[in-house]
């Protein structure tokens, strides 16, 4: 029986997205808020060390297998950890079980770093983006351009991220993301000057500075 990973001293129950804590009322009151703590652990050390989040996540599992935001949790860390191919499996349940395609670009993603990029090219074709949130789409669109740059196809890497919203006199909160993607599939291509001018953009949009355009834009302009 895989052991309970130590929860820190102040995660509570309460700082549980309210969403998942009504997904989590089918079980008894006890597990649902010890089931409910290790998924605020999980979330709370994703990014600085996936490997907890994910043992944490895994454990949830254990106990509670059939509620979407467990497999939901334990594909996150699991994605984030490296772990491409449990990342798969888990995202694909919560597909299956919510019927809704959330995480389609990380599912994709995924499906790249396994070295199938024409897998995830097949799963952005098959994808309706027009039901997806904003961000999501703008999400699959940048792993798309990626697995069109892994292909070689570094003209249609380009091509796959122009659109209406590449526009940085409307930043959205996605635009830094989209535009950094858009000046890094520019510069693999060769077009420099142009991917200096994206990459002051996404740096201009990215409030939160959490992307290094600033630093890549200088880097090509001294080049």
């Amino acid at each position: 029986m895989l052991q309970a990973p130590e929860l820190p001293e102040d995660v509570q129950y309460s700082d549980l997205d309210p969403e998942a804590r009504r997904e989590l009322r089918s079980l008894p009151k006890d597990l649902a808020e010890r089931i409910g703590r290790h998924l605020v652990a999980a979330g709370q050390l994703i990014d600085e060390d996936p490997e907890a989040a994910l043992a944490h996540a895994r454990y949830a599992k254990t106990k509670a297998s059939r509620i979407p935001v467990v497999r939901e949790a334990a594909g996150l860390a699991a994605y984030h950890a490296g772990n491409w191919s449990e990342a798969l499996t888990e995202l694909r349940a919560v597909r299956r079980m919510t019927r809704t395609d959330a995480h389609v670009a990380v599912i994709a993603d995924a499906e790249r770093a396994l070295g199938r990029p024409e897998r995830a090219l097949d799963i952005a074709k098959e994808t309706d983006s027009s039901t997806l949130p904003k961000e999501v789409a703008v999400e699959l669109r940048i792993v798309a351009a990626g697995a069109r740059r892994d292909l070689g196809q570094l003209d249609a890497a380009v091509v796959a991220l122009q659109g209406d919203d590449l526009d940085p006199r409307n930043p959205q909160p996605w635009s830094a993301r989209l535009f950094y993607a858009y000046a890094d599939n520019l510069a693999a291509a060769g077009r420099r000057d142009e991917a200096v001018r994206w990459f002051l953009n996404a740096a201009e949009a990215d409030a939160e500075e959490e992307t290094d355009a600033a630093e890549r834009a200088t880097e090509l302009a001294g080049e």
